[in-house]
């Protein structure tokens, strides 16, 4: 069996989706176990097919898929891999979703609406994952859809370090881009040294998806350099409108950070034409090559969660990851 195995033979076995093998290579570099190979390919039907090429009996084997483009497709390849691992007497099963599917949806703002967030974790508990280990959750709460140990780690640390060199730090404001993600610009705030904040008032329709409206910046941003800070970039209309206000405001520079670029279309015309100075994501998804632009920067998360599923591996403890 390839993988890390330790002197008490127990073993760690790393095995990838197809959604985004650039990173599950990486992180099993990072770990120093590889990949486990896997064949996996697509019947004419649209149905899946996968088996592990070597056992991972009595193994801790962490399933590694990152849910973005054809979302529904990987979900289901991750199902299929959590539940072959299971059926071949894996020792415990970790699904690794870098990006939660369907995070979003984690509660009902109208009537007769699911919660399909809690509907994923249920899938993989009922496909035999143990436990799940995510990057920065749309909303924390998330953390207890899941009947069995979450966890969640932050990407604010390897953020954190490189806007730090790219700002002046007497004269930054955080800025959240609507009241609702305040709070992640409150943590920003006191990582840098405590720099003011401020926040762009929105409205935004329920009814129509991707749809909100910048108004105003509520806070003193003329002459600053801005971070605009959320943990995730979809369409981008509402960071980019965000842009817009602040240099309206008579904000000098504006730094755009983001865990997750999903990058959605027209996102990609859309940041590289707002005026921000530039956009700074990790790879929690696949970024193609079309999707790229002359301003966006792309950090690895792969030594976070390298380290972490290292920790879960040796009955270590991923909080003081971020202690």
């Amino acid at each position: 069996m390839s993988g890390l195995v330790t002197s008490g033979e127990k073993s760690l076995v790393l095995v990838s989706g197809r959604a985004h093998l650039e990173l599950a290579e990486e992180v099993g570099k990072e770990i120093g176990c590889g990949l486990s190979p896997v064949t996996a390919y697509d019947f004419a039907s649209g149905e899946i097919y996968v088996r592990f090429n070597e056992s991972v009996r009595g193994a801790d084997v962490f399933v590694l898929q990152s849910h973005t483009g054809d979302i529904n497709k990987w979900i289901m390849e991750q199902l299929i891999m959590i539940d072959a691992a299971k059926r071949a007497s894996a020792k415990r099963i970790t699904a690794v979703a870098p990006f939660y599917p369907y995070s979003r949806q984690d509660k009902k703002h109208q009537g007769r609406e699911p919660i399909s967030a809690r509907l994923i974790a249920d899938l993989y508990k009922t496909a035999g994952a143990d436990r799940v280990m995510s990057v920065d959750l749309h909303a924390s709460q998330e953390q207890g859809f899941f009947d069995g140990p979450v966890d969640h780690l932050f990407a604010m640390p390897v953020l954190v370090e490189y806007v730090r060199s790219r700002i002046d730090l007497s004269n930054t404001v955080m800025v959240s881009p609507d009241a609702g993600r305040i709070r992640v610009a409150e943590k920003w705030s006191s990582k840098l040294g405590g720099c003011p904040l401020a926040f762009v008032h929105k409205t935004r329709d329920t009814t129509r998806p991707n749809v909100a409206v910048a108004n105003r910046v509520v806070g003193e941003v003329k002459g600053k350099d801005c971070v605009l800070v959320d943990d995730m970039i979809d369409t981008a209309g509402t960071i980019t409108e965000a842009v817009k206000v602040l240099t309206k405001a008579g904000a000098r520079k504006v730094i755009i950070v983001a865990t997750h670029g999903i990058l959605s279309a027209p996102a990609t015309s859309r940041l590289s034409e707002c005026g921000a100075d530039e956009v700074v994501v990790t790879d929690t998804l696949p970024i193609p090559a079309d999707k790229r632009f002359p301003t966006l920067t792309i950090l690895s998360i792969a030594p976070l969660l390298a380290r972490a599923i290292r920790e879960v591996f040796d009955d270590g403890s991923v909080t003081s990851l971020f202690d």
